[in-house]
C-alpha cells in the first residue's frame, strides 16, 4: 500500500543516511521501524521465528542487523527450499 507522510527534513535525513548504512531501502527501514513500534505496543517485543529460542529483549544493534539479515534471508527461501 503507499500512503504519503510529512516528515520533518532533518529526520527523513537521519533515517535516509541510517538506512544506507545499513544497505536498507528507505521503504525497509520505515517498515521495520515501524513494526518494531507495533510490536513494542502490542507487548510482542520478538520476531515470530524467535518463541522457541526464548525473550531476546536486550539485543544490541550488531544483533538487530544479523537478526534483519536473517529475515531477509528467510523471505527469499523458496517453497522448496522450506520443506
Amino acid at each position: 500500500m503507499k500512503t504519503t507522510i510529512e516528515l520533518p527534513d532533518i529526520t527523513f535525513r537521519r533515517a535516509k543516511i541510517l538506512a544506507a548504512s545499513r544497505g536498507m531501502t528507505l521503504k525497509r527501514f520505515f517498515t521495520e521501524a515501524l513494526e518494531e513500534q507495533l510490536r513494542r505496543c502490542s507487548g510482542n517485543t520478538e520476531a515470530p521465528w524467535m518463541a522457541g529460542f526464548g525473550a531476546l529483549s536486550d539485543l544490541s544493534d550488531e544483533n538487530r542487523l544479523v537478526l534483519s539479515a536473517i529475515d531477509q534471508e528467510f523471505e527469499t527461501l523458496s517453497p522448496e527450499d522450506i520443506a
